[in-house]
């Protein structure tokens, strides 16, 4: 087995993850890939002169066992010698519950980094996350952006481990003789990401391409060149045509028109989640309409209004 703490120096130094000195909260669930995420930066930490937090999140959905999780990850704290921040939370509503829980999650770890002064977080997504989160958003729809799936870097959040297979991870706690926490939730059939794992990954490495895992990885990252190129010249447009001129929006391809609405709505909406291409479409049915030179679309708390040739968008 390669030796897996080189590769993931070398993804760090490709990718520009951090610089030496960095502050990073590291997100622990107490699950393999964490631990391996963990045991990496703590044997890289004198190399680049970290400094480490543990952030740990207990829902309690899993009862005694939840209770357990957050047990191992602060004896892993101390055992580190490494200050540990924990959330106690009731999850009371099972609606939309994986999109809940990484909500509460990421809000955790920011104010962790944020109350400390730390510089980044550490999640531990793996190259099967990625083939997953990929599958997740073929099934449910999305454009270049959702099917470039995770970043290495994201702002401040960081993925030390997204080229490491799972089977690279657990082959690495083996030979470290690290123990971990298994969630036999994964094993359940209960959310989207898990049917993918447990179902359709298997079936499509038998039936199409037993290689499908790597198959699709390299595929996000083609789709996410292909995005930033596009993202890019959109970036650089939309600087040009800060008033929105909506005859000077469509005279450019419709891959760029859609990019600059959304930047435009995004510098209104800092969360952009609950914006999809159908309100844009709907936004461009505007821009193009003959029949009134004064149009307005309103979607998620903004209105965009149309009149004459300007095009604004603001809070409704």
């Amino acid at each position: 087995m390669k030796n897996l703490v080189k590769t993931i120096q070398n993804t760090i130094f490709q990718q520009g993850l951090f610089e030496r000195g960095a502050k990073i909260v590291i997100g622990v669930s107490g699950g393999p890939d964490s631990v391996c995420l963990l045991d990496v930066l703590e044997k890289l930490r004198s190399k680049y002169d970290l400094q480490l937090i543990i952030a740990h999140v207990n829902y309690g959905l899993r009862g005694k066992d939840s209770d357990k999780d957050e047990k191992f990850v602060r004896n892993l704290a101390q055992k580190n010698n490494l200050k540990i921040e924990v959330l106690q939370v009731k999850v009371s509503s099972t609606k939309n519950l994986e999109s809940n829980l990484r909500d509460i999650r990421y809000d955790f770890f920011e104010k962790v980094r944020k109350e400390n002064k730390f510089d980044l977080i550490a999640v531990a997504h793996n190259s099967d996350d990625q083939v997953e989160t990929y599958l997740m958003r073929v099934i449910r729809g999305a454009g270049l952006q959702g099917l470039s799936a995770m970043k290495y870097k994201n702002n401040r959040i960081i993925r030390p481990l997204l080229n490491v297979s799972r089977k690279e991870i657990l082959e690495h706690l083996s030979k470290q003789n690290r123990t971990y926490r298994t969630d036999k939730t994964n094993q359940e059939n209960l959310f989207l990401r898990n049917k993918i794992r447990n179902k359709l990954i298997p079936y499509l490495e038998k039936n199409f391409n037993p290689s499908i895992c790597k198959t699709i990885f390299d595929s996000t990252a083609s789709i996410a060149e292909d995005f930033s190129f596009i993202n890019e010249i959109a970036e650089k447009a939309y600087r040009k045509n800060k008033g929105l001129s909506a005859k000077k929006i469509l005279a450019l391809h419709p891959a760029l028109q859609k990019r600059i609405l959304l930047q435009a709505i995004a510098e209104k909406k800092l969360n952009n989640k609950d914006i999809g291409m159908s309100h844009v479409e709907e936004i461009l049915k505007a821009l193009k309409s003959t029949k009134n030179k004064n149009q307005t679309v309103t979607f998620q708390g903004l209105k965009m209004t149309r009149k004459g040739d300007r095009v604004t968008i603001a809070y409704k």
